[in-house]
């Protein structure tokens, strides 16, 4: 789809920080994937949480400036789901625990794509991100960042936190496919913003 007013489109404060944030993952992997030393994971963390530091605030700035735009809706669960996968396709190669949780991740997104492609092709959507969703998200980035800052964690802590993600994932997963198919479907008209 032409995006009219391209650049009123791409220079919003939010636009840029969803950009700044594609822009930190080719870093934080190429840092973690050489790291050796205690101080370059701790310098791998801090990347990553300035760029959940940038993902928490461009959606508050975004709505309460009112920059809320087409291609930032589209820029911002780009960035986050490149983030997360980026990460979690690192953590594997070093903890290879982390598989599961890596397929889980890769196979939820893909069902999210494209049911979200299909629908639209319908003019239908879901209102926004679903809380279980939301929750996924915090949990994936608090664990996986907890994993990057600490190099020399027990095996048995990494277990328990592939556990917990997968567990995560799982509930979203399911929440999306209720979301779309179950009884109390979610999906609405895009111009109505009616339920159907």
């Amino acid at each position: 789809m032409f995006i009219k007013n391209w650049k009123k489109e791409i220079y919003t404060i939010p636009n840029l920080l969803s950009l700044f944030r594609l822009v930190l993952i080719p870093v934080y992997a190429s840092l973690y994937l050489s790291a050796t030393e205690q101080y370059q994971y701790v310098l791998a963390g801090v990347i990553l949480a300035v760029s959940c530091l940038t993902d928490m605030i461009d959606g508050k700035i975004a709505r309460k400036f009112n920059m809320i735009t087409s291609l930032g809706k589209i820029l911002d669960p780009l960035a986050d789901k490149l983030t997360q996968l980026t990460l979690t396709f690192c953590l594997s190669l070093k903890y290879p625990v982390l598989y599961p949780v890596l397929g889980l991740f890769i196979v939820k997104e893909l069902f999210q794509l494209v049911l979200g492609i299909a629908f639209l092709r319908k003019g239908k959507m879901l209102p926004g991100a679903l809380m279980a969703g939301k929750m996924c998200t915090t949990v994936l980035f608090i664990s996986l960042i907890a994993l990057v800052l600490l190099p020399n964690i027990d095996p048995l802590a990494v277990k328990l936190i592939a556990a917990v993600d997968t567990l995560f994932l799982g509930v979203s997963f399911v929440s999306y496919a209720m979301a779309y198919f179950g009884k109390n479907i979610k999906v609405q008209d895009i111009d109505s913003g009616t339920s159907h």
